[in-house]
């Protein structure tokens, strides 16, 4: 009853925020002083283009913005912009090759620069130098040129007929880049500007005073910012690191934080918090899936860290019946129960959201152990010498290592998960990392997501916006992560298959709703069903926020932070 009532109780927070905006007053930039936000996955770099971690796009969409972003409803939103351009109002063209976007006269840069086409056609440029390793390439792909035909006007240009052509400089994964703070970290350079991606000069409420890397952020409100009277908060207090449950508790138990992002913890630790009195939880479901990613590449640390993650293929991960039987193996029900309660659903996709674009080809509810032990037997592997685990025909050990996030519920999924793969004769090595760099995107490290040095890992991720092509893109051979990009790429678990490629680039030049939904579907199957990753939860996004913290407009398709300028102290610490 405690978890059902404080689910219910975090839905109606949602309503009781918006209706909170719509009455929110109006009055002097920085008048309700400090707010206090905690991500207990620290950011380490300002620069959404040098990393595709959740924590470190979202700390920089309090700088740096999009022209347009999707709005907490999932509705594209112009944001530097007139308006959305499309072929009815004419910013679109009939052809689909191309779509002009008419930037709003007077917005400046937080150094009182005025914020021109010119920044956005830099952008364009810095992300797609072969060199820089941008982790968001996939935002352009089909993009052939972008033109400015005066400060305000930028027109960006297509190979083919693009019918969703909202992939460039849309959402908080895409936003614009100052081009004189940015001229000189281009290609290779792009990582080593550290005062440039630790302290982006932007065109959104905040500015940073001071980045200390894993750690914390202060900023203070935008001198500069286009509405007079926002924000209404004078300085932000960004912190970063410990872990969720820390984080939930600093909320709505002690009140040390206003705001707490992505509170991964169990139903009934979320229900005791709230018994605390000064803070309330707020969820939505949007395309956010827990999963893991299998590697399609040998990550032998007998090799060189040249080679790893990049020599095909795995020993035995690239075999349908291995991973497959990992599947079947697994209690997702119980992932669900003791993890999320009715925050999470059981998915057997890679894309749950929106309802259109879900699956409904794989069943994935029933665990099946003596399903998965027959499959492993039928395909030749073999326990040949009684120790419990398998080994391939070809005589190696089904040993893997199995890395995550350091966090509570993943800990708790990974003891489980080791367990029941045991029940199937495949040994499994633990590892966890610090979340702030797991996620992290210096290419010096060998602890990242994007390097995969190891087997499987688990992690979540999801998208911007409600239409998945882009996301989808994500599976394309030429976007796995290597020394070449500087081992950026959203293509983590180095899927490739000719015909995936071949149905994508068809989904970009469909027009048609229901057709792209059914590419879209297939899509996914084919990177379920082909190895490209195990889906786990399907997650619905739940953070918390002080009872004295209004304008808070839970946000699933777009950065979380995506309002931060219409926030606004209440008084109401009840």
């Amino acid at each position: 009853m405690k978890l059902k009532t404080a689910l219910m109780g975090a839905v109606a927070t949602v309503a009781v925020a918006q209706m909170a905006y719509a009455d929110a007053h109006e009055g002097e930039r920085g008048r309700d002083g400090e707010v206090k936000i905690i991500y207990w996955q620290a950011p380490s770099i300002l620069n959404p283009y040098l990393s595709g971690g959740t924590k470190d796009i979202e700390s920089a969409s309090l700088m740096l913005e999009p022209l347009a972003r999707y709005n907490a409803s999932g509705e594209l939103t112009p944001w530097l912009v007139d308006e959305v351009p499309t072929v009815s109002n004419g910013g679109v063209s009939e052809d689909l090759t191309s779509i002009t976007w008419n930037i709003t006269p007077g917005i400046v840069w937080s150094d009182g620069t005025p914020f021109t086409s010119a920044d956005v056609k830099f952008t364009y440029e810095y992300c797609t130098d072969p060199e820089s390793g941008c982790a968001q390439l996939t935002k352009f792909d089909g993009v052939t040129s972008v033109e400015t035909p005066d400060d305000l006007t930028v027109v960006v240009n297509f190979g083919q007929p693009t019918p969703f052509p909202y992939g460039p400089f849309v959402g908080g994964e895409s936003p614009i880049l100052q081009a004189a703070q940015f001229a000189d970290c281009m290609g290779a350079k792009a990582p080593e500007c550290t005062d440039e991606n630790f302290g982006p000069i932007g065109t959104g409420p905040f500015v940073v005073t001071e980045f200390r890397t894993n750690d914390v952020i202060q900023m203070v409100a935008n001198e500069n910012y286009r509405d007079p009277n926002k924000p209404a908060f004078a300085s932000v207090t960004f912190k970063g690191g410990g872990d969720a449950t820390a984080a939930g508790r600093a909320v709505m138990e002690t009140g040390e934080f206003d705001y707490a992002w992505n509170l991964q913890l169990a139903p009934d630790v979320i229900a005791q918090m709230q018994e605390g009195g000064l803070g309330m939880p707020v969820a939505g479901f949007g395309p956010l899936v827990e999963r893991i990613m299998l590697n399609n590449t040998n990550p032998d640390p007998s090799l060189s860290d040249e080679e790893r993650s990049v020599i095909r293929p795995h020993p035995f991960l690239g075999d349908p019946a291995v991973y497959k039987a990992m599947s079947m193996a697994i209690d997702r029900p119980l992932l669900v129960e003791i993890g999320y309660g009715q925050a999470g659903k059981v998915t057997c996709n890679w894309v749950p959201a929106p309802a259109a674009v879900n699956s409904d080809t794989f069943t994935c509810d029933v665990q099946d152990i003596d399903g998965a032990n027959a499959m492993l037997d039928e395909a030749g592997y073999l326990d040949t010498d009684g120790d419990g685990v398998r080994e391939t025909p070809d005589g190696v050990p089904m040993s893997i290592l199995y890395q995550t996030s350091t966090n509570a519920v993943r800990q708790d999924f990974q003891a489980l998960i080791k367990e029941w793969w045991s029940m199937i004769g495949i040994e499994t090595e633990l590892r966890n990392i610090d979340a702030s760099v797991f996620f992290g995107g210096d290419p010096g490290s060998p602890d990242t997501f994007q390097k995969f040095y190891a087997d499987v890992e688990m992690y979540a991720n999801t998208f911007n916006g409600t239409d998945p092509q882009t996301y989808l893109g994500n599976g394309l051979c030429d976007k796995a992560p290597s020394p070449a990009t500087q081992w950026q790429g959203e293509n983590i678990s180095r899927f490739c298959m000719e015909e995936y490629d071949a149905l994508h680039a068809q989904l970009t030049t469909t027009a048609d709703a229901d057709e792209r939904a059914s590419i879209a579907r297939q899509l996914n199957d084919m990177m379920v069903e082909n190895g490209g990753m195990i889906p786990l939860v399907h997650r619905g996004r739940l953070s918390a926020h002080a009872n004295s913290l209004g304008g808070i407009d839970l946000n699933v398709w777009d950065s979380e932070l995506w309002n931060i300028a219409d926030w606004y102290r209440t008084g109401d610490n009840r």
